[in-house]
């Protein structure tokens, strides 16, 4: 017998004798990159188009929070977890949400964060509620949305009938107005903020005109804001997007229609300087949950180190609609959207825009309401309002950083 075969026999022999002796446990499972699970998460919003700026902040603020949970290396059902974001360009078309809807779900997407527009939110939901896919929105402010008695459906800012009521009780307190002027650009955005506001101002006794109307492209609003002119109203507000304000308020202020200018949270960006030069100087608007310059300090840094740019208005909320759908996921030990969604319902995460929490029609508890003004070519916080309360945004900005941060979300431990 040569010497190779002897070791072989002696090797054979050795482990078998090991097998005989006493039963050790068996070492805890570890992830590693052969047990690697891939989780795709999807995004949609405008990529094109007159509000693709904001549409791509709120990719940004996704994009960014899968970037930070694959750097933690989480581990799901005893696997690593990669996550992917698939982002489609939604073109702000509400005959887009449903098809895009049905590519997440052929993708097999485990969640998705959007759509930016209530106009697309809304059609979209019912098709990923077919799905069971949850569906966390950082921007779609629509009442109907959360409405629909769909358990799928969430979202991580206010609703219209908070802000409509805030920005037209700010306009009725400091303005007084006796008449005033309601437009909108007939989408279900603007058509239902337009119609918060409208409620609120005539419950506090104030005239309002018959409604004017244009669309998401309307970019001439000369007839329309002439009309107005010949009414002479004390104040002027306009449901939509900013694509759109900025070209209304130019014109309107080009006619002589020299009385307050007001705007929901669509037109309530930087972006209003570019697009209407001088004349923006002085209009207020509402956004619905905390001012993006009140967002976490990381959130803001990390956000200006990956993108090289300011986030500009939703991005915190997309940041946080993504982290809340993944620490469910922890929760639950599970991306399986049918086990995960329980735990989405009753999440309690502390994130870049405060404290999220859901109520048991999938809006977020608590959301805040602000009141802006463009001052010196920026918008300017004035005000947070919050459970019909009004807080000055320095003394708001002041009992949050007195406030101890909430535990974040982490994976439940293995017993």
């Amino acid at each position: 017998m040569n010497e190779s075969r002897i070791l072989a026999i002696g090797s054979a022999l050795v482990m078998v004798l090991s097998g005989c002796g006493k039963n050790e446990p068996a070492p805890a499972p570890k992830a590693d990159a052969a047990q690697e699970l891939i989780v795709k998460i999807g995004h949609a919003a405008p990529l094109t188009g007159g509000i693709a700026h904001l549409g791509k902040d709120n990719e940004n603020g996704a994009r960014l929070a899968i970037e930070e949970a694959n750097a933690r290396n989480i581990v799901i059902d005893g696997k690593k977890v990669k996550f992917e974001l698939l982002a489609e360009d939604d073109e702000e078309k509400p005959d887009r949400g449903p098809i895009i809807a049905q590519k997440f779900i052929d993708a097999k997407v485990a969640g998705v964060v959007g759509h930016l527009n209530s106009g697309v939110s809304i059609p979209a939901s019912t098709v990923y509620a077919q799905a069971g896919i949850p569906m966390v929105t950082g921007s779609s402010t629509n009442p109907k949305l959360t409405e629909q008695g769909l358990k799928n459906v969430f979202r991580t800012v206010g609703r219209d009938d908070q802000q409509g009521p805030a920005i037209a009780s700010y306009l009725a307190t400091e303005y007084k107005p006796k008449l005033v002027a309601v437009i909108d650009d007939a989408t279900a955005y603007g058509e239902g903020l337009g119609t918060e506001v409208e409620k609120t101002l005539t419950a506090a006794g104030i005239k309002v005109l018959p409604r004017e109307k244009g669309s998401k492209d309307s970019r001439d609003w000369k007839a329309v804001l002439t009309k107005i002119k010949g009414k002479k109203p004390d104040a002027v507000f306009y449901g939509g997007m900013d694509a759109t304000a900025g070209p209304l308020l130019k014109q309107g202020r080009e006619l002589g229609i020299k009385v307050v200018f007001a705007f929901g949270d669509g037109a309530c960006t930087n972006t209003m300087k570019d697009l209407a030069g001088d004349a923006a100087e002085g209009f207020v608007c509402s956004q619905a949950g905390i001012p993006v310059q009140a967002a976490s300090s990381k959130f803001l840094a990390d956000y200006k180190a990956k993108f090289n740019a300011e986030p500009i208005q939703y991005s915190p909320f997309t940041y946080d609609s993504t982290h809340v759908l993944i620490a469910a996921m922890q929760k639950a030990n599970s991306a399986d959207p049918a086990k995960y969604l329980p735990e989405l319902a009753k999440i309690s995460h502390n994130g870049a825009s405060g404290k999220i929490e859901f109520d048991e029609k999938g809006d977020r508890k608590n959301a805040e309401m602000t009141i802006f003004m463009m001052k010196n070519g920026k918008i300017e916080p004035l005000a947070i309002i919050k459970g019909g309360a009004s807080v000055k945004y320095e003394d708001f900005i002041k009992s949050a950083a007195a406030t101890p941060a909430a535990p974040a979300v982490t994976a439940p431990e293995k017993k």
